[in-house]
């Protein structure tokens, strides 16, 4: 399925986008967005699991938004 390899690919990139903020310093308030942004892709990995495909994009698109706001903020992008 194409929508699969799509979503890996998603997962694959926001697993390179945490580690990128888990290398500076965030405030208390950042760090529980961050690990939102975990959680949602947790959850990605879980519904993709489940076949549910367009609960897991959802999820990993959610979670790249949470990430790039952090990573907005301290212009990492």
């Amino acid at each position: 399925m194409e929508e699969v390899k799509r979503i890996k690919k998603d997962v694959e990139l926001f697993a390179k986008n945490i580690k990128e903020v888990e290398s500076i310093e965030v405030s208390d308030s950042e760090e529980k967005i961050v690990e939102m942004a975990r959680n949602y892709s947790n959850d990605t990995i879980y519904y993709l699991e489940k076949s549910d495909n367009l609960t897991a994009f959802g999820c990993i698109t959610y979670a790249h938004g949470l990430l790039d706001a952090i990573r907005l903020l301290h212009k990492l992008i």
